[in-house]
């Protein structure tokens, strides 16, 4: 597939049903500048375009659970994978796949006076249908055209409430006593309160040490899937620059627009609730401000909007329904069930898993009541992990007991906090400290268990270091173990240094463009053109090294 479809398919299925609900949630609570919580994860995505795109391209697996075999040995790196094959297939991908669900049920109920069951069965059946029988290029070719709409959708609809009477325009908006607090880019560094959980957090910690979906560091996932598929290594880099563009740079500032308007219109969440009795008080938050806003929608847009929400809805649940059925299929009924299975049985497999995954996501988001709930549980139990991702393609030193250990240490950490903390009648830990706890004490557990464990066999080493050539000092030993078997070591022709550099320039070249929107639409002309200059410059570079790299 061409990267720029690949992209494209990356950034609709980030571009969920339930994100300008999260971002709304976000900017009503903490501000704009409370985005830095996913707003950092740019740090991962330029890592991934720049140093692991090629290698996952290299790899030549199918799914990236099939990356723990070529990369590990023995029982350990078979049980690995078909574990994680349920435990991201299925659990963690329900968990995804309800959060989005939730905001469907919430966009049905205030928008279309749906019931959350009706809304489910209505979002959900035909999502089904094309997924299981369309497959991954199904997902792709459909993730582009809804992609569009939804953009569309959301660019549109933040100018026609910006613009309403109960707003006041763009300069009443921004002079407003509510909204004034909340406009800053960056938080206020004088308040270490917010400053810490808002700002030093992710960008210090959080960027590479949390595994999430979309945002892996290293690359994985949904993620990996495209790039695996893409045509050639200089099709899977371009496919994650663009991504990392247009989904932290071009899409978040009409949800932020909106978001921001709602504080006027519906300063509270009473003003909610008073204004749609209907809706059930459990999911009354303020990530409910986004489809309250678009109520004041003039009829034919609101019918436009609506397409473009569900667009968003189905293009994401149909990524994570095939991704889910791809490792339920691939990396454990074929791996460890029936390996001589034929095509027709697998493909038939798939559908049914399709079916029940989205079964059991309608059901769990019937429990949530806001995004941003869910948000902060995933990231939790993928607290720790990150680091592993990212050192596993250049240390030899990392096994399948390495990930084991991760894994399991993470999670628990995380039922200890959300769940068994405050029973034990503990005072209840703010989220900011919860992660650097998960972060200290999953690390600390990972690094032990790794030197405990016997490593990769010399021989799995050898092949891995063979086919993907990864570059830097951590396979040293494998080369010399080479040299003294009068082996021939391969030419690393990537420079892991200007890979690095380029990762740096790639993150202030998208936050100058992110930043440089805002300034523009707050009519700071001076501060946005230079960021826009700054945007510039940063764009050619990253051109040049594209067409590098890609060689």
């Amino acid at each position: 597939m061409p990267w720029w479809l690949l992209g494209v398919s990356m950034v609709a299925t980030t571009f969920s049903a339930d994100t300008p609900n999260l971002v709304t949630d976000i900017v009503r609570q903490d501000g704009v500048s409370g985005n830095w919580a996913w707003w950092a994860f740019l740090l991962t995505g330029m890592l991934t375009v720049f140093v692991y795109s090629k290698l996952w391209r290299r790899s030549n697996v199918l799914t990236d659970l099939e990356f723990y075999e070529l990369r590990y040995s023995g029982r350990a790196a078979a049980f690995l994978r078909g574990f994680r094959a349920l435990y991201l297939g299925v659990f963690f991908n329900v968990m995804i796949m309800a959060t989005v669900c939730l905001a469907a049920i919430k966009i049905g109920g205030v928008l279309l006076n749906l019931t959350p069951v009706q809304t489910l069965l209505i979002a959900s059946v035909v999502t089904v249908i094309y997924s299981s029988l369309g497959g991954l290029k199904g997902v792709l070719i459909t993730d582009f055209i809804q992609f569009i709409i939804a953009m569309i959708g959301s660019v549109w609809a933040s100018y026609v409430i910006v613009n309403l009477p109960e707003v006041g325009g763009l300069e009443n908006m921004l002079s407003h006593p509510a909204v004034q607090p909340k406009l800053d880019l960056l938080p206020d560094f004088s308040r270490t309160e917010t400053l810490i959980p808002l700002f030093v957090v992710p960008l210090a910690v959080q960027w590479w040490s949390v595994w999430y979906p979309g945002a892996e560091p290293g690359g994985g996932g949904y993620i990996a899937q495209r790039m695996l598929s893409a045509k050639n290594e200089q099709h899977a880099i371009g496919a994650t620059l663009f991504f990392n563009i247009a989904h932290y740079a071009l899409r978040p500032w009409p949800w932020i627009i909106i978001a921001l308007s709602s504080m006027i219109v519906f300063p509270n969440m009473e003003a909610i609730q008073a204004a749609f009795p209907h809706i059930a008080p459990g999911i009354i938050r303020h990530d409910l401000a986004y489809p309250a806003m678009l109520t004041y929608l003039p009829h034919g847009l609101l019918g436009l909007v609506i397409a473009s929400l569900i667009a968003a809805f189905m293009s994401t649940i149909s990524t994570h329904l095939n991704w889910g059925a791809s490792y339920v299929v691939n990396d454990f009924y074929k791996r460890f069930v029936d390996p001589e299975a034929s095509d027709s049985s697998m493909v038939n497999l798939g559908r049914l898993s399709t079916v029940v995954l989205m079964v059991l996501a309608a059901i769990l988001a019937l429990y949530l009541e806001n995004a941003i709930q869910a948000f902060r549980i995933l990231l939790t139990i993928g607290a720790g992990t990150g680091l592993i991702f990212i050192l596993r393609w250049f240390w030899w030193r990392i096994n399948a007991f390495t990930e084991l250990a991760g894994m399991v240490v993470s999670f628990f950490v995380a039922i200890y906090f959300e769940l068994v903390h405050v029973r034990l009648g503990f005072e209840d830990i703010p989220g900011h400290y919860r992660l650097l706890w998960g972060v200290g004490l999953t690390t600390a557990l990972w690094l032990l268990i790794t030197f405990l464990t016997r490593p990769t066999s010399a021989e799995k080493l050898r092949e891995f270091y063979l086919k993907v050539k990864p570059a830097g000092p951590g396979w040293d030993r494998i080369k010399r173990r080479m040299a003294e078997n009068n082996e021939e070591i391969p030419v690393i022709e990537h420079n892991l240094s200007l890979e690095v550099l380029s990762v740096f320039i790639g993150s202030v070249t998208v936050f100058s463009v992110l930043f440089a929107t805002g300034y523009w639409i707050y009519g700071a002309v001076i501060t946005a053109m230079v960021l826009t200059i700054v945007s510039g410059l940063g764009a050619l570079w990253l051109i040049i090294m594209w067409r590098r790299f890609s060689k």
